[in-house]
């Protein structure tokens, strides 16, 4: 974990210390920047060798939209859980999406640029906006609603 202008950033260790997803299913590959409880800047190398591309448009992958989506939240998570958090102590939980749009495919070789911004938080609950970028293109957004439970409870 390294300090960035006024957040963090974060490396694959630090992520899988903070997130409970493993492959395949732990889709953040680095942080560039977090600042916690308000905002992330995420990366995500999408790669051919990825097991939905098997399936998904076989003679033309797409990286499915729900897996964007999927993204974005654990963005969302690393932002609204506490720095000194590990996985396994608290797990934020996806109650809902609103507002999800797709605005181009993303295929092999793009790499997604995540940027997510708290809009509210209240106890064990927080909502998030998040976008999904393709350089400078916008390739998808949504709102994210999370519970923080004790994996425990």
């Amino acid at each position: 974990m390294e300090a960035k202008g006024e957040g963090l950033m974060l490396d694959i260790m630090t992520i899988q210390k903070r997130l409970p997803h493993r492959y395949p299913f732990l889709m953040v590959d680095r942080v560039l920047e977090l600042v916690p409880g308000k905002r992330a800047v995420a990366l995500k190398n999408v790669t051919v060798n990825e097991p939905h591309f098997t399936g998904h448009y076989p003679e033309r992958p797409i990286m499915p939209g729900v897996l964007i989506l999927e993204t974005l939240a654990q963005v969302g998570g690393l932002v609204l859980m506490n720095p000194e958090h590990e996985a396994g102590k608290q797990i934020p939980l996806l109650a809902g999406v609103d507002k999800a749009r797709f605005r181009r495919p993303v295929v092999p070789g793009d790499q997604l640029r995540l940027e997510v911004d708290i809009l509210q938080v209240r106890r064990s609950t927080g909502k998030c906006h998040g976008v999904a970028y393709v350089g400078d293109e916008k390739a998808a957004e949504a709102e994210f609603m999370f519970m923080i439970v004790d994996p425990e409870e």
